[in-house]
């Protein structure tokens, strides 16, 4: 792929020779979804502590910080309070991931394409293809994510307050259908949409923009220092994309959050009414944060979520162009 950046000043144009983009139809897609498994598996078992810490810190009923809340679980629960409902997460994981990345690169390459036979400039056409797949990958993942969600959730606040306990992830899922049915297992899939499927969309359009500022920067400092073809090494590229990702991480993360604290109550807490038999709802959910600790109590776990957001995405990124380098049928074709 090949970028160019002026500087005033300069009649010739800095020409950046970036590594041909793969798409769908370039993939090996056995080759892709194994090693895709064993790839993303490595790095939920790296993030999963930051969202387990991210959980406890939305259902708590006051306020805690995040090292606070850290040390209760290590002290009363040791290292293994992190992993609460882990496996029961990682088995959603990787249908979810095989959706979600099935639809993010089908609709790119629809969408890429009629950009393209539109006529929309490069960088514009990247950014709507981009948010597109966004959007239709977080509908479909959640699909499978939602109730996977909703037992590994629940089996990560347990240790942290008096709920209803449970012996693993198949005992909750049947206790979930039993009280609730399987209503009780979509808790939030209304909300989950709405939290995700817009946040995905920003992300990937802001990941796409990112790139363009990052690479028009490097572009104009090397037509400062005369050189004006410009053919950066892949590990060049890979931080490139890390940086973009974890700057896109974070922007979602915050704008976000008070859906994503919303959602997380309704999965995990019941209406506290009635015996807290009333499910939760999300004008319910809203006025008990509200009660307890107005707007702020929506922010809370702001942090872990932030952090977990900037490096999953930054390892979500970069592990995704590795394992699509390493899953391309011709391994040349994309120099």
């Amino acid at each position: 792929m090949r970028m160019t950046a002026v500087e005033e000043g300069h009649t010739n144009p800095v020409e950046l020779h970036l590594p041909r983009d793969i798409d769908w139809d370039m993939l090996d897609k056995s080759r892709f979804f194994f090693l895709g498994a064993a790839l993303f598996s490595g790095v939920s078992v790296a993030l999963y502590p930051a969202i387990v810490l991210k959980t406890r810190l939305q259902v708590r009923q006051t306020p805690l910080s995040c090292f606070g809340a850290a040390a209760s679980i290590l002290r009363q629960e040791g290292s293994h309070g992190f992993y609460r409902g882990f496996a029961t997460s990682l088995a959603g994981t990787i249908p979810a991931r095989a959706l979600y990345v099935t639809a993010l690169e089908v609709t790119k390459t629809a969408v890429g394409s009629a950009t393209s036979r539109l006529g929309m400039p490069d960088t514009a056409a990247a950014a709507a293809s981009n948010a597109a797949a966004g959007l239709s990958a977080a509908v479909a993942a959640q699909i499978v994510w939602t109730p996977i969600d909703v037992v590994s959730q629940r089996l990560m606040v347990q240790g942290s307050e008096a709920r209803s306990k449970y012996r693993g992830g198949i005992d909750a899922f049947r206790k979930i259908l039993h009280s609730d049915g399987f209503r009780g297992l979509y808790r939030g899939f209304g909300m989950s949409i709405f939290t995700y499927a817009p946040s995905n969309a920003v992300w990937w359009a802001s990941y796409t923009m990112s790139q363009r500022i990052i690479w028009d920067a490097i572009g104009y400092w090397s037509s400062r220092r005369d050189s004006f073809v410009l053919k950066p090494a892949y590990g060049t590229v890979a931080a490139v994309q890390g940086v973009s990702a974890a700057m896109a991480g974070g922007a979602a993360a915050l704008v976000t959050m008070p859906l994503d604290t919303v959602k997380t109550r309704m999965q995990v807490m019941d209406g506290g009414d009635d015996g807290g038999k009333r499910m939760m709802t999300i004008g319910r959910t809203v006025k008990n944060l509200l009660r307890e600790g107005g707007w702020l109590a929506c922010y809370r776990g702001l942090g872990p979520r932030w952090a977990s957001m900037s490096l999953s995405s930054t390892a979500m990124i970069t592990t995704y162009e590795f394992l699509k380098r390493l899953s391309a049928k011709s391994q040349g074709s994309f120099n």
